[in-house]
This record gives structure tokens, C-alpha cells and sequence, in this order.
């Protein structure tokens, strides 16, 4: 069995005990003959208070529990800061400056093609939190765009409001 060389992996067992680590680190790198980088594994325990894992652009953690749903705590799973980051870019580069000779159809089905592919990905979980984020930031740079566009300002008709239009024009909103 070959792998690449930059690959990752993600044990999860119920107890650790050193005899468990062991047999882990012989079966990769003996059987599956891996090299595994000591400076970057890590153990997490999560149940342990701020503990959290980011694996393929998730962030793994277990949050506590609304106080009206009782005293346990559950596995929440989010898209993490650097998918989010790397998402707003993105977009940042769709709706910068040197795209104002792009229809806006065309600028927006790009757009709305990066969003659903994005939203499908990441709609694990709880996303909630972090779709909200990239709604509004897709609206304000929409909004910023369309009043670079030309020599004079964009508004919306008159009797509609900013949001409305953002609205009508069609970005999706995850």
C-alpha cells in the first residue's frame, strides 16, 4: 500500500494507553511503512476544556450544551477559521477591481457557483454561525463592487432598500 507524502490521519479510540499508541506507531510505520513526524502529533483529549481538532477544513470540539437541553456536552463541528479565511479571499478575488468588466450575470453565476460548492461542502454539522458570515460578506463586497463599477455611485431604485436589491440582483445565501 502506497501513500503520498503528505498524508493524514485521524485515530479516534474510546481510552489511550500507551500500549494502544505503541501498537498504532508499529502498524503505520512498520505495516504501512509511514514515517510519522513526532513534532506534529498530537493526543487530543476531548474532554478536555478547549480542546479541538482541525482536520480537512473542520474544526472538531465538543461545546456544552444549552442549559435548557440539560448538562451534557455534544460534538460540534464547524468550518474552521482558516477555511473561512481562505473562503473570504476567494471571494475578495471574484468581486476586486479587475473583474468591473465582467457583466454582473456572468460575475454573479461564478459567484453563486463558488457559494453552493463551498455551502455543500461545510453543510455538516452546525454551519450556522459561519454561513452567516460569508452572507453578509458576500453582501457587502457585492455592494462595494457594484458602486466601483462606474464613474457614478450605485444605488438602488428608488423606494427599495440595499438589501433588497442585494436580494433581487441573486447571490444565494447559504
Amino acid at each position: 500500500m502506497r501513500f503520498p507524502g503528505a498524508t493524514h490521519r485521524v485515530v479516534l479510540a474510546q481510552q489511550q494507553t500507551p500500549r494502544l499508541v505503541g501498537w498504532i506507531e508499529t502498524k503505520l510505520e512498520s505495516w504501512m511503512g509511514l514515517e510519522i513526524n513526532r513534532e506534529k502529533t498530537r493526543i487530543i483529549k476531548r474532554r478536555q476544556q478547549g480542546a479541538s481538532l482541525d482536520f480537512l477544513g473542520f474544526t472538531f470540539r465538543y461545546d456544552r450544551a444549552r442549559p435548557e437541553w440539560g448538562q451534557h456536552r455534544y460534538l460540534n463541528v464547524i468550518p474552521s477559521r482558516k477555511a473561512l479565511a481562505r473562503e473570504r479571499m476567494k471571494l475578495r478575488e471574484t468581486t476586486n477591481a479587475q473583474q468591473n468588466g465582467i457583466p454582473i450575470p456572468q460575475l454573479l453565476g461564478e459567484l453563486n457557483r463558488n457559494l453552493r460548492g463551498w455551502g455543500n461542502y461545510f453543510d455538516l454539522g452546525y454551519p450556522r454561525h459561519a454561513f452567516n458570515q460569508i452572507n453578509s460578506y458576500v453582501q457587502w463586497r457585492l455592494w462595494k463592487h457594484l458602486r466601483r463599477r462606474s464613474q457614478r455611485p450605485y444605488r438602488p431604485p428608488k423606494g427599495t432598500t440595499v438589501y433588497a436589491q442585494m436580494k433581487q440582483l441573486g447571490p444565494i445565501a447559504l
